[in-house]
């Protein structure tokens, strides 16, 4: 991944709404949701959530397929870990790094 790409992808979810929607896509998996499912389980309004969907899709961290009438939005899991490989690249100067979990960290 890029810079740029890094930057947009970064960018989208730096947003509240997208970044919800992107954790309910998420939590979807690889069936994903509909927008009116996500509108209701979001309880956003649709046109709010449609603009907030085209930042995503934009970004690449969002696909969406149409199933006769009706429009599936899924996570792009290959880019957002590509994202957080890219976030991680250089951690600890190259060397493995022994994952601490957050509950552990004393820098939290």
């Amino acid at each position: 991944m890029d810079e740029k790409i890094a930057v947009t992808s970064l960018a989208a979810l730096a947003q509240p709404m997208r970044l919800r929607i992107f954790r309910a896509l998420v939590g979807a998996g690889p069936q994903g949701m509909t927008p009116g499912d996500l509108a209701a389980t979001l309880d956003v309004p649709a046109s709010t959530l449609s603009f907030h969907l085209k930042g995503l899709l934009v970004s690449g961290l969002v696909s969406q397929e149409r199933d006769g009438r009706h429009l599936i939005y899924r996570p792009e899991l290959a880019h957002m870990n590509a994202l957080l490989s890219y976030l991680t690249a250089h951690c600890c100067q190259g060397q493995a790094c022994e994952l601490v979990p957050a509950t552990e960290c004393t820098t939290c």
